[in-house]
Parts: C-alpha cells; structure tokens; sequence
C-alpha cells in the first residue's frame, strides 16, 4: 500500500472543500472519500487504488433513513446497508431493496458497508484485482485479458471491446428497478441524476464508470413512491447460497390491474457491465397478461443483445429463468 494522508471531514462542505484543495495543489491527485471501506480499502491493499489523499466521511450526519411528503423515502448515503435492509420503511414499501441487500455480502460487511459505497462499488473481475495483469479500467489501452481468458463470471450486456467486466452490487439492481435519484454535492453546487443515468458503459473508456467528477460527494438516495399495489421481488442465482456475487439476478416491480400488467420495472444483476434496465422487457410487460408466456417473452427481449463470452454463454439461459421466476413471484396472487 502506498503512503497517503488521512483527514477527518467535519462536514459535508468540509470533505467537498478538502477534495478540490487536494486536487488543486497537485495536479492528478488521488482523493478518495473514506465511509465503511469495505471496498476501497481492499483495493488500496492490492495496489489497484493508490490515493494521495483519503478523507474520512464515516462520521457525518448522513445515515438517516425517512419518509418524504409525496410517499417517498430518502436515504442517506451513510445509511449502512443492514440498517437500510431492516428499515421498517424498506421492508413495508420496498421489499426488493430489502431482499438485495440481505442477499449482498456477510452480516458483518453489512454492518459496515454503506448506501454511497455501495453505490461506487468497483468489479470483482480478477484481473482488475491483480495488479500484474494489464486492464483497461487501472490502466486504459493495456487491454483486456479477460476477453480471451477468465470470464465466467462477467458480463453479457453493454460489454466492450475494452471491457467485459460486470457491476457486482445487489442494492444498485433494486435501485434502478425502484427508479432511484442520486443526490450529489461538489464544487459546482448540489445535483440530482437519475439512475439511468448514474452509471457508464465501458466504450472505450472503462476506467469511469459513473459520473461523478472529482470531489463529488453522493448525500443521500431517494425511491419515488411505489404504485398502489405495487409488489416486488429481488431473486439472485449464485454459485453457492451465501456471501458470493450474482451469476445472475433479476429486481422486479409490477401491479396488475384488471388482470393484466398495469405497471412494471425489470433491472438485472450480474449479467451487465451496470446494473441492467431492461427496458425491452418492460415493453412486453406493458398491458399483458401475467402467465408463463408473456414472461419468457419479456425475458427474450431483454437478453437480445447479449454477447456471451467463451466460458459464461451458460448466462443467457440463467438471466431468462432468472427473470421468469422472479416475475411469477412478484405477480403471484396467492
């Protein structure tokens, strides 16, 4: 691990300040905010991240987790992802964000890994992780060994030439099926971005993959109010039962309506380079009846694009009973 210098933000404007500062004064500075670090400190131990600068955000006032006047639910990005899981609120109203969470991660990493973070989580591809491998996203135009080498596990959508690699957050496919805003602060002044929009594909540039610009600070996260009605349902196929990533996942909300399909949001984990709107999918849905067929369709549309690799063709087939599945259990009526 390389020497860097820690700092203690005091306030949200403190940490976004203490950022700019950093950057100013060297040109190309590394800063990085600190909250759980049960990503970021992996990956300086690895070398992968090498920050000058680590400020610590872990103490300021942005866990809270609380109703907004139009039904909505603001989170903030301190919140920890066992208390967002257990959150009375996420578990009445927004059952898939709750059962994503709980299928992330251990107990204890739960316990200390936290909304924001999650948000920024970086991929498990092992050669992104070893430092002795070249990768585009550490170190753009080295190329891609994965491509060619060990795939299994990575991405059939939005894929690159420059890179395969897959989003591993559980909590970010509940998010974009729950059409979250994220909220940021910087040195030009507060946005919101909708999460449609939050993350990048890789193109040629896969080294960034959100938007955020340097010293940008996530504050908090809100969910819309759901359709009255509305049920969810969040189901991830692993390799094994607990603390292992997503071969594929599928984050579902619909409302039925006279006996068809008033309503629906369809995201899919561990199948694309982000976490994965299926839009196409949606556009079946729409207005449909409810059964078997309609949702192998809608299951076909969204994994039309997909470019399997050498070893993860197995994916195609997973993410459509994946999707199937998880649509009969969020429309089920009994």
């Amino acid at each position: 691990m390389d020497m860097f210098q820690l700092s203690r933000a005091n306030g949200v404007s403190d940490a976004i300040a203490a950022a700019a500062a950093s950057a100013t004064a060297q040109q190309g500075a590394q800063v990085r905010f600190l909250a759980g670090g049960t990503t970021l400190l992996d990956l300086m131990k690895l070398n992968v991240e090498r920050p000058t600068r680590v400020i610590d955000i872990s103490r300021l006032p942005l866990d809270r987790i609380e109703a907004l006047p139009d039904g909505g639910v603001k989170i903030g990005s301190m919140a920890r992802n066992a208390d967002l899981a257990l959150h009375p609120l996420i578990r009445e109203s927004y059952a898939v964000l709750s059962q994503a969470l709980l299928a992330g991660a251990s107990a204890q990493l739960r316990n200390m890994a936290t909304t924001g973070g999650n948000l920024l989580q970086r991929t498990r591809c092992v050669y992104f992780r070893d430092t002795a491998m070249p990768c585009n996203k550490r170190d753009p135009g080295s190329g891609c060994p994965a491509i060619q080498g060990f795939n299994r596990t990575l991405a059939i959508l939005g894929t690159s030439d420059a890179c395969i690699a897959t989003n591993p957050s559980d909590m970010n496919v509940a998010l974009t099926a729950l059409d979250a805003t994220i909220h940021i602060e910087g040195t030009d002044g507060a946005r919101s971005i909708a999460i449609d929009d939050f993350f990048l594909l890789p193109g040629a540039t896969p080294q960034r993959e959100n938007v955020l610009e340097p010293g940008d600070l996530i504050t908090h996260v809100t969910l819309p109010p759901l359709p009255e009605g509305a049920r969810s349902a969040y189901l991830k196929l692993r390799d094994r039962a607990s603390y292992e990533f997503a071969l594929a996942s599928a984050a579902v909300v619909a409302t039925l309506d006279g006996g068809r399909i008033a309503h629906a949001r369809v995201a899919l984990g561990g199948v694309g380079t982000r976490p994965w709107h299926a839009i196409e999918a949606e556009a079946v849905l729409q207005g449909a009846t409810p059964d078997a067929a309609t949702f192998r369709k809608a299951a076909d549309a969204a994994l039309a694009n997909a470019k399997p690799q050498s070893q993860n063709g197995f994916k195609v087939e997973l993410a459509r009973r994946c999707i199937v599945h998880a649509l009969t259990q969020a429309t089920a009526t009994s």
